[in-house]
């Protein structure tokens, strides 16, 4: 089993960064934050009296590719994200799906707010961010545009901090930094600048633990 983690704030790139390593090394790649968005729109659309045994039951036969292809990024999805993301009973929910998936993938990159905090054993960590902030909340409107024409800059802004805000304050699995994570801030780097890095990174690692049994 090989895991690469990749854990960040809002609109770091690590969303763009994680599908294009997972492409580069023929990775399976785990959204974390789309299974929450994904149990947000559910319990949004349902309104299920019992949270918990409706949530396990979705994701006991949850098919993630076509999750995939969902629209999950309105105003009223990604604010009620941020709550369920605070509730541990959901935490463990989608936590085990993620064990389940990443032990039967086998090489996955995870991709997320608390990777490191699923995984802490992940062959190789990256923890990235975008500051100043504003430059983040301009790459995510170019994004939301697309399904919102109506979006400005400042509410993305204001809905990235207040997220953040909140992802490093709430009680269970906190965004922060793992201490053997690379850091990489993308606010003055391209793509390819952030997975060359990336890959440099993955290749050393690779190199030092595999590279005498390759040769054999």
């Amino acid at each position: 089993m090989f895991i690469i983690d990749i854990t960040g704030s809002s609109g770091s790139g690590k969303t763009t960064a994680a599908k294009l390593i997972g492409k580069k090394y023929k990775f399976s790649v785990l959204y974390s934050g789309l299974l929450f968005r994904f149990a947000a729109k559910i319990l949004l659309d349902e309104k299920p009296l019992n949270q918990i045994r409706f949530l396990k039951k979705k994701f006991l036969k949850l098919n993630y590719e076509k999750i995939k292809k969902m629209n999950l990024h309105t105003p009223e999805i990604s604010g009620y994200t941020a709550e369920i993301a605070k509730k541990l009973n959901i935490r463990k929910i989608i936590k085990t799906f993620q064990k389940n998936y990443i032990r039967k993938k086998k090489r996955v990159v995870l991709e997320g707010r608390d990777g490191s905090k699923i995984f802490p054993k992940a062959n190789v960590k990256f923890y990235v961010v975008c500051s100043p902030l504003k430059i983040a909340a301009k790459r995510r409107l170019k994004q939301i545009k697309k399904m919102n024409k109506n979006i400005t800059l400042k509410q993305v802004l204001k809905d990235l901090k207040k997220r953040d805000f909140m992802d490093k304050n709430r009680k269970h699995s906190k965004l922060e930094r793992h201490p053997e994570s690379v850091y990489i801030n993308t606010a003055n780097l391209s793509i390819n600048e952030v997975t060359k890095k990336m890959c440099k990174v993955i290749n050393a690692h690779v190199l030092k633990n595999y590279g005498s049994r390759n040769r054999n």
